[in-house]
């Protein structure tokens, strides 16, 4: 849609990040250029592998994807 900006991630894709603040829900906080990523159980100064579950108009909800 012409008139709507798309978010930069989308639902499954994965991503390396570090988590640079906490939400006021106490998840991590992320981001992806400007776009923000809130992870859940995760704190300041993490570096993670995530996979995006959620995506809304300003933010992304990801979850944590453990090692090999």
């Amino acid at each position: 849609m012409p008139d709507r900006e798309s978010a930069p991630v989308e639902v499954g894709e994965h991503y390396s990040v570090e988590i640079e603040d906490l939400g006021s829900e106490g998840d991590g906080v992320a981001r992806i250029g400007s776009f923000v990523v809130f992870v859940p159980d995760a704190d300041i100064g993490d570096r993670v592998d995530i996979r995006i579950e959620r995506v809304g108009g300003n933010h992304a909800t990801a979850t944590v994807v453990e090692g090999d």
